[in-house]
C-alpha cells in the first residue's frame, strides 16, 4: 500500500493552490509574482508527491491525470516558454480535477488514506 502522508502532502498542496488562484483570471494570476511564485511551488510539491506514489497507486487511481503531471512538472521544473500556458492548465484544469478524484476515493477507498497500519 502507497503513503497515506504523501497522500495528505497532495491533498495539503492542491487545496493551497485552488485558495490562492480562486476568482483569478489568467492574466492577473500571471502577472501576480508572489502568488504565480507560491502556486508554483506548491504544483512543484503537489507533482513530485504524485511521482513518489508506487505504481498501485496508478492502477488504484486511474482517473488522475498521471501523463498530464509527468509533463506539467517537467516544464515547470525547467522554466521556459511554455511555463504561463501550463501554469495556468493546471491551476485550471489538473489541481481541480486531481482534488474532485482524491475526494472520490477518499470516500470509496478510505483505507488509502489511513495513517493505521
Amino acid at each position: 500500500m502507497f503513503s497515506a502522508a504523501v497522500l495528505h502532502t497532495i491533498e495539503e498542496a492542491g487545496a493551497g493552490i485552488l485558495i490562492l488562484t480562486e476568482g483569478l483570471e489568467r492574466d492577473e494570476f500571471l502577472r501576480s509574482r508572489l502568488t504565480r511564485a507560491e502556486v508554483s511551488r506548491q504544483l512543484l510539491t503537489l507533482g513530485s508527491s504524485l511521482a513518489q506514489l508506487p505504481p498501485e497507486a496508478h492502477t488504484a487511481m486511474p482517473e488522475i491525470g498521471w501523463d498530464g503531471w509527468r509533463t506539467s512538472v517537467r516544464i515547470l521544473a525547467a522554466p521556459g516558454p511554455e511555463q504561463d500556458e501550463t501554469l495556468w492548465f493546471a491551476v485550471t484544469s489538473l489541481v481541480p480535477a486531481t482534488m474532485m478524484w482524491l475526494r472520490v476515493y477518499r470516500e470509496s477507498q478510505p483505507g488509502m488514506f489511513s495513517f493505521s497500519a
